[in-house]
């Protein structure tokens, strides 16, 4: 399902248009990355939870020059936690 997919589909299970759901994934889309731009977590009771994780610096390789190493620096990366309610529901 993609966004013009999802939008329709709340749009027809709330009543609203579809231009008012594309909105509403607009915001949504919006308030997570804010949050996880200041380091929150924005949870969902039953659906999960998305976070912010600092991924740690290493060394690598240069995949074009494989005897040459690179420092690889850190980063911070988006992370989802399935809910509970979540796996349940694809357990079936």
């Amino acid at each position: 399902m993609n966004k013009a997919q999802l939008a329709q589909t709340i749009a027809d299970k709330v009543g609203v248009s579809k231009k008012e759901s594309e909105a509403m994934i607009e915001a949504f889309v919006a308030i997570v990355i804010d949050t996880l731009q200041h380091q929150g977590e924005v949870s969902i009771a039953g659906f999960g939870a998305f976070s912010a994780k600092t991924r740690a610096g290493r060394v690598g390789v240069n995949p074009q020059n494989p005897t040459e190493k690179i420092q690889i620096p850190p980063v911070t990366v988006p992370k989802f936690k399935a809910g509970k309610s979540l796996k349940d529901a694809l357990k079936k």
